[in-house]
């Protein structure tokens, strides 16, 4: 019986510290996209994504809410003749899902440009594990000027 609990108790905790690796795996996959972007790395960041990635953002002009949809080789060619710094996206991680090589991320976030406050909104974020690396598949995001998912949970 002792046996039987130990081998029990083990199987756990691997398990558990495999979750943990997958989930640092998968924030550093989404971090390296912001971190290009800051640094105006057009070549890592289009590394971030997967092959056939789809890029959207969902807008909301005059009452009329679209989805707008970005090739990664434009969103990478306009972050690399950015000057380097002058973006600067923060996110916060919410919740993260993983289930064998999918991952689903959400990322309230602010966005400064020029060290200037310019929009804020949610990323969801699909990666989906290639040749033992993270790659974004889907990326979806909503903008806006205010009520920002932050100062949100700070009135509650």
């Amino acid at each position: 019986m002792r046996y039987l609990y130990v081998t029990l108790l083990c199987l756990l905790a691997t398990a558990s510290l495999k979750a943990q690796s997958d989930t640092a795996a998968v924030k550093h996959a989404v971090d390296k996209l912001f971190t290009a972007m800051h640094s105006s790395d057009s070549t890592t960041l289009k590394e971030c994504f997967s092959p056939n990635a789809v890029f959207q953002t969902i807008s909301n002009e005059n009452g009329k809410t679209e989805v707008k949809n970005v090739s990664v080789a434009r969103f990478a060619e306009i972050i690399g003749k950015t000057p380097k710094g002058d973006v600067d996206e923060r996110i916060t991680y919410g919740a993260i899902h993983i289930d064998a090589a999918l991952a689903s991320v959400w990322t309230p976030y602010r966005y400064y440009y020029q060290g200037q406050f310019h929009h804020c909104g949610v990323n969801v974020f699909q990666l989906v594990k290639l040749n033992g690396k993270w790659k974004i598949q889907y990326v979806i995001d909503t903008r806006r000027k205010d009520a920002c998912v932050e100062e949100e949970k700070a009135a509650q």
